[in-house]
């Protein structure tokens, strides 16, 4: 066993202040209560940028590929009668094409974020935010057009784009679908040799699953459903508003809308609608996670997380970055945590106007001490 304990050529000195120094170069803290200079975000922010630009790239680049498999598919029985009309619809325009669902999906959670900062003012907030969705938009679409090029489907109105001439069927050696076309149980199944469409919109009605719609929407509004959860403290420590509720509801009804539409102009099959949506909730949740201190412990899922230090429970930084006021939450005392007893948290929860919170981390308002605006949010 003492092979696995070898120490390198250079001696554990070495080793050791040179594995420092790395340290020191690239994952040096800093402090998330200061705006950064242009430089200094930069110094921490480059690898993330190169790698969103080279998964952009990549991502584009399987977009406008090919489709990868060589797909049978059924036209008609031999008395004409459509095998699937499931897959011949008229093909129609779309109710919100790709680019206003990639658009929507980044947009409007960037100006919310921006937004909120107008009550939390903190820098790092923003930019965690706008970095983690960078990250689950990102990741999400590399993820799902890589399905589509090698897995793929057809979409409804595939027959109608395609336009079969079952004439042109060939088994001709070197062909695409050798050997499948008048194939299959009674023969009737056949490959996009037989099309006879655009070219282009062949590519595109065998590229079916999953929905790249769906997929941004919900990489980008689960996103900002997490992210409003956390920074409104709806499910926390006390019994918050309804309206709040229905904020951070609102970015999953717009997703579920985007997705939903793709069934009435008949761009997409259900499954490739569930396909997305669970694309880009696994990479909204995975990408809130990677900037933030949590997802749903409401102790600590407000707080961006440091690329240069592990996060220490306790007293963390930007303890008080939360929109809300409520339960002394976002005050300059709020949100602090302490330790007590072994690893055991205690949450002493302190309002603006002197409340000091009970033993169970709950805020009591002496009776008679009013009221303010700030504390309905």
């Amino acid at each position: 066993m003492g092979f696995f304990n070898r120490h390198p050529r250079d001696g554990p000195a070495t080793a050791t202040n040179g594995h420092h120094r790395a340290a020191r170069r690239h994952n040096e803290p800093y402090s998330m209560a200061t705006r950064p200079t242009f430089g200094h975000w930069l110094k921490h922010t480059w690898l993330d940028i190169i790698t969103m630009a080279a998964m952009g790239a990549v991502g584009l680049g399987v977009y406008m590929a090919r489709p990868a498999p060589t797909r049978s598919f059924a036209v008609t029985f031999s008395d004409n009668e459509v095998v699937y009309p499931e897959f011949a619809y008229p093909m129609r325009k779309e109710i919100i094409p790709i680019w206003l669902a990639a658009f929507l999906a980044s947009v409007i959670p960037i100006v919310i974020i921006l937004a909120m900062q107008v009550r939390i003012r903190s820098f790092w907030d923003a930019n965690n935010g706008i970095i983690g969705l960078l990250y689950s938009l990102i990741s999400a679409a590399v993820f799902q057009v890589f399905i589509k090029w090698l897995i793929g489907g057809l979409r409804p109105h595939f027959l109608t784009a395609c336009k079969p001439d079952i004439s042109l069927a060939s088994n001709t050696p070197g062909i695409v679908g050798e050997g499948y076309n008048a194939r299959g149980f009674s023969q009737i199944y056949y490959t996009r040799e037989i099309c006879t469409g655009d070219p282009k919109e062949i590519n595109d009605s065998l590229e079916s699953m999953p929905s790249g719609h769906t997929t941004a929407a919900f990489a980008g509004f689960i996103f900002l459903y997490l992210y409003l959860n956390a920074k409104l403290k709806v499910f926390s420590n006390y019994h918050p508003a309804m309206w709040k509720l229905i904020v951070i509801y609102a970015p999953v009804l717009g997703a579920c809308l985007i997705g939903g539409a793709l069934t009435i102009d008949e761009f997409h099959n259900w499954y490739d609608i569930l396909a997305g949506a669970v694309i880009g909730t696994v990479m909204a949740f995975s990408a809130y996670r990677m900037t933030y201190a949590a997802v749903w412990d409401w102790r600590w899922n407000h707080i961006p997380l440091n690329r240069g230090a592990p996060f220490v429970f306790g007293e963390p930084e930007l303890a008080g970055a939360t929109f809300t006021r409520r339960a002394g939450w976002g005050t300059t005392a709020g949100g602090h945590h302490e330790k007590r007893g072994l690893g055991h948290e205690h949450h002493n929860v302190h309002a603006a106007n002197g409340v000091t919170g009970n033993g169970g981390g709950f805020a009591r308002k002496p009776i008679g001490s009013g009221s303010r605006t700030e504390d309905m949010v």
